[in-house]
């Protein structure tokens, strides 16, 4: 089986409530959306005192890469390993705690599934006056989005899931636009891109987080705190 949830920010009670629960097995998998919140560290060595819980389980956590994450890639911690036919970073010391390679498709329990993380911040300004941790790369690259793209390709542009940390652009939610915040000023680029991506594709259900919200476009459906079964 396959779970999904998104945008944990390191509160992970919830996540190991489910873990605890038996419902999900060490044949299973929890994906989150992104922002899980392992390497995003505002006290240092915080994100590591989050790893072990979660990790002692033994049971498969896949994340997909947010906007409040260092990339594991730029981690010397991290080496990449192969994992349902597509690639995955790992640390040695938690070997359950998995980030997904943007532009994998991975192959579980039969099903084909795309990812890619990344989003904008809108509170970029705020967070680098004050000091916070904020990362340039957040978005996806344009050496990502070929990777992506390619992937696709090979795919012939056909797949079962696909899942992002943001969304498409045309099934944004704007209900949770932040009040203060002029859009105009807002980096879309990556939704705009999704866009595009979600207009080719064949899929039977595409999986987003980051705007915190529980609900579904069409074949679009948003995750938040809920856990949902694929």
């Amino acid at each position: 089986m396959i779970y999904l949830t998104a945008d944990t920010h390191g509160k992970f009670r919830r996540v190991m409530e489910f873990l605890e629960s038996g419902q999900i097995t060490e044949t299973d998998v929890l994906i989150i959306l992104g922002d899980a919140g392992f390497n995003y560290d505002t006290v240092p060595g915080s994100g590591l005192r989050r790893k072990a819980p979660v990790n002692s389980y033994g049971i498969p956590v896949l994340c997909l890469q947010g906007n409040h994450e260092l990339r594991p890639e730029h981690m010397s911690t991290y080496h990449e390993i192969p994992w349902n036919g597509g690639t995955v970073y790992q640390e040695e010391k938690y070997p359950n705690l998995l980030f997904a390679k943007d532009g994998s498709c991975y192959i579980i329990d039969g099903k084909r599934i795309m990812v890619c993380g990344g989003a904008y911040t809108v509170f970029k300004e705020y967070r680098i006056k004050k000091g916070l941790p904020w990362y340039a790369d957040e978005q996806p690259s344009a050496e990502i989005k070929r990777r992506v793209e390619s992937s696709l390709d090979a795919l012939d542009w056909d797949i079962d899931f696909m899942l992002t940390h943001t969304c498409p652009s045309k099934v944004v939610p704007t209900e949770k636009y932040i009040s203060g915040v002029d859009q105009s000023t807002v980096d879309k680029s990556t939704e705009d891109w999704l866009d595009r991506i979600e207009d080719r594709l064949k899929y039977d259900a595409w999986y987003c987080g980051h705007w915190h919200i529980e609900k579904q476009v069409g074949k679009i459906h948003f995750v938040y705190q809920n856990i949902v079964a694929l």
